[in-house]
């Protein structure tokens, strides 16, 4: 076994090591010290920053500068998306610690068996470095839309020989004057910290969604492998039926942990749906204006990696989605593979309802409106940029 999988092995847990970090941050974590305590002292923040952010937008609405409205408007939405999701996931943490406990079993049960070890290796491997990619991206995200941007103006600024007032990266308005030394600074940098951890804490619940679905996944390819032990012609010690039954118990609890991530992601992918909409329309439409203008560089690269990860996170919700539902489906596939002519017609009888089951996939919704798949994210994103060719005609 290699070094990576004996740490798997030793975690014991699908879930990776930054994802946990994240929920214990936010005191999401079970039997997590200080959690209120780490709750509400984030989620006041963020409440604070959401309020500087309205106000700036209040303060800035002008019909005749779009450019800036928009720029402060689409920032702000994506922190009221992730006010928004943290509040979701408050109220549905005892779901959330139900699938984590759900989870600790699983690997309890797992760890003896070889074989059924080996394949969650596999997928808390995969999670790991998932989980690892999703929270770079925002990170970086994070430092393009917050330094790189000034660093971009300060370049042009100094090149063009003209002072200007110093801007924030994050719009807000604040009762006091902050574009002087070091109030600017200090701000600037609580800015930074504090939107590099909400990127974070976004990019973790994603993770989450990924992590769980594929300890689903995992847990559907041991179902899977259990199939071809069913054969009259086994060892005297496990009859066909004693394999079946196992199986339909575990295909129960596959279901049952599948209903519950439905149930604490729905609302979440609702709410990431019509706000992603929104703050996608809101960048594109600062990066179609801002082509050709002096400060065009400096609005692309603030914009255009946010960009990116915005349409990351609706990319992963659909695909998780799609994912699920087609390993759901791949149980009937299996079940009709294995040795069924060998059995008993009793046998073929409950091999049979359990086939039947299985052809109900495993879904993720939004809102219990429309099930996550990868046709639902392409219609998203036509929408999207029908939406961009009209904002493209009325520049012109």
């Amino acid at each position: 076994m290699s070094e990576l999988g004996k740490g798997a092995v030793e975690r014991a847990s699908t879930i990776s090591e930054s994802v946990e970090a994240g929920l214990r941050f936010i005191g999401m974590w079970p039997r997590c010290v200080y959690a209120n305590v780490n709750w509400w002292t984030y989620i006041v923040s963020v409440a604070i920053v959401q309020y500087f952010q309205y106000s700036y937008v209040l303060a800035h609405f002008d019909i005749s500068d779009l450019s800036v409205f928009v720029d402060g408007l689409s920032i702000t939405l994506g922190y009221s998306l992730s006010f928004l999701k943290l509040i979701n996931l408050w109220f549905n943490r005892r779901k959330l610690y139900v699938i984590l406990n759900t989870m600790d079993k699983d690997w309890s049960d797992g760890i003896a068996v070889y074989s059924d070890v080996s394949i969650m290796i596999k997928h808390a491997n995969l999670s790991r470095q998932c989980s690892n990619v999703m929270i770079t991206t925002n990170a970086l995200a994070v430092f393009f839309y917050v330094i790189g941007g000034p660093i971009l103006r300060s370049m042009i600024q100094k090149d063009n020989r003209e002072s200007s007032t110093r801007e924030l990266p994050i719009k807000m308005e604040f009762p006091f004057e902050v574009d002087k030394s070091p109030i600017f600074e200090l701000i600037l940098i609580a800015q930074f910290l504090h939107d590099l951890s909400v990127a974070c804490v976004i990019a973790m619940l994603n993770a989450l969604l990924v992590t769980l679905v594929l300890h689903v996944s995992g847990q559907i390819d041991i179902m899977r492998q259990g199939f071809k032990e069913i054969s009259t012609k086994n060892n005297a010690s496990r009859s066909s039926l004693t394999v079946i039954k196992n199986l339909i118990n575990r295909h129960q609890k596959i279901i049952d942990l599948s209903d519950n991530i439905e149930d604490l992601f729905s609302n979440i992918a609702l709410l990431q749906f019509i706000w992603n909409t929104l703050v996608i329309c809101c960048i594109g439409f600062v990066i179609v204006i801002s082509i050709g203008t002096e400060e065009g560089a400096t609005m692309i690269t603030k914009s255009l990696i946010f960009y990116v990860a915005i349409t990351l996170e609706a990319f992963v919700f659909c695909y998780a989605g799609e994912y699920l539902s087609a390993k759901s489906k791949s149980i009937s596939d299996a079940a009709y593979e294995c040795f069924w002519y060998d059995l008993t017609p009793s046998e073929c009888r409950v091999l049979m309802f359990l086939m039947l089951r299985s052809q109900k996939r495993l879904t993720i919704t939004a809102g219990k409106i429309t099930d996550l798949s990868l046709e639902g994210f392409t219609t998203l994103s036509e929408m999207i940029d029908s939406v961009e060719r009209n904002h493209d005609t009325y520049l012109l």
